[in-house]
């Protein structure tokens, strides 16, 4: 068991997995917290018990597991007091903005109140720790739908005059928009972690992600859109594509580059950071465009309808511009494409 500790909540999930596997290659002793909640979201399909027990048996003494809930302070505090961490990457979440509003104080409780009782804890009994939090592209609400956008065949596309024709960047306002439920509950949590980085001086970090993917997703229909569609591809499921005629846009950044972006932030951190963490122009997809990926690398017809009806809050066209991180970190790059990541997840889904 190395002296280095990390903890890492939502250990489970697909970014704590993944968190979880690359802190343990790198030499640290991994703390994971993890209730699996999502059980509770999404059924037992969103269940992430089946990767908790695959950690517990690849990683044994380097993985310790605890079956803690974020919200309760006693449960958190006893973790704390027992460990001295290094690094505190968290992703315990409720990650679906549809599901929050059927159960609004559940979702604060978990994503705002989750958070803070963390962050006390961290300052409390590892301030030198690095504290990284995964926010969410839904804290800038609906406000990227009133960018000028233009129809293409399979696409939506920003007018390539536009400032953000790179991708949107930290600049864009979280104010007077529609977040969603859980758009709102995550950027309370955001400005918390960013709080304590700047009235305590402490090393935390937000990072707003765009879509999160890889072969580790447990998805379900409301939340994990790239892994929910190759499922549904493979199996014959019918899918339903929610309005903007399908060709809404997604950038998707693989599991593994997200978490080599923490690990960069982690050696030179700044106190109060916030990154936009997305596929930028480097990967990115509309749901036309991977319906069409999907069915050849499946060599399977996707089973879809088409609502009119979008859902609220989505986005209809989101790229992330990670020029700023890149700018602080220049020796961190992707590894993966949307081609490399489609053709992963098509490969595990046939396993």
């Amino acid at each position: 068991m190395s002296d280095k500790k990390a903890l890492v909540t939502g250990s489970a999930g697909l970014i704590g997995s993944e968190s979880v596997k690359f802190l343990i290659e790198k030499g640290f002793t991994v703390v994971g917290v993890d209730n699996n909640m999502r059980e509770y979201f999404f059924g037992a399909e969103g269940s992430t018990e089946w990767k908790r027990k695959e950690l517990a048996e690849a990683y044994r003494e380097q993985y310790l597991h605890y079956q803690a809930d974020i919200r309760n302070n006693e449960e958190i505090a006893k973790i704390f007091k027992e460990h001295r961490f290094e690094i505190i990457i968290h992703c315990a979440a409720q990650p679906s903005h549809d599901w929050a509003a059927k159960e609004p104080f559940t979702d604060f409780t978990v994503n705002a109140n989750g958070t803070l009782i963390l962050l006390e804890n961290y300052r409390l009994h590892s301030p030198s720790a690095s504290f990284i939090y995964m926010s969410t592209n839904k804290v800038y609400g609906d406000t990227p739908n009133f960018l000028p956008l233009i129809e293409q065949e399979k696409r939506w596309e920003i007018d390539p005059s536009h400032k953000f024709k790179n991708g949107i960047d930290e600049s864009m306002s979280i104010d007077q928009s529609k977040h969603s439920i859980f758009g709102a509950s995550k950027a309370a949590a955001d400005l918390m972690v960013q709080e304590y980085g700047r009235y305590f001086n402490l090393n935390t970090v937000v990072f707003r992600g765009g879509c999160l993917t890889g072969p580790s997703h447990s998805a379900a229909e409301l939340h994990g859109f790239l892994a929910y569609l190759i499922k549904c591809v493979y199996t014959g499921k019918p899918y339903t594509i929610f309005g903007y005629k399908g060709k809404q846009v997604r950038d998707n950044i693989h599991s593994y580059d997200l978490v080599n972006m923490f690990w960069h932030y982690h050696q030179k951190p700044r106190p109060g950071e916030v990154y936009n963490a997305g596929g930028s122009r480097h990967s990115n997809i509309s749901m036309l465009e991977a319906i069409a990926k999907i069915e050849t690398l499946l060599g399977k017809k996707a089973n879809y309808s088409y609502s009119e009806e979008n859902r609220i809050g989505d986005h209809i066209w989101y790229i992330s511009d990670v020029g700023k991180f890149k700018r602080h970190y220049p020796n961190w790059d992707y590894t993966y494409n949307i081609d490399d990541i489609l053709k992963e997840m098509c490969q595990a889904v046939q396993h």
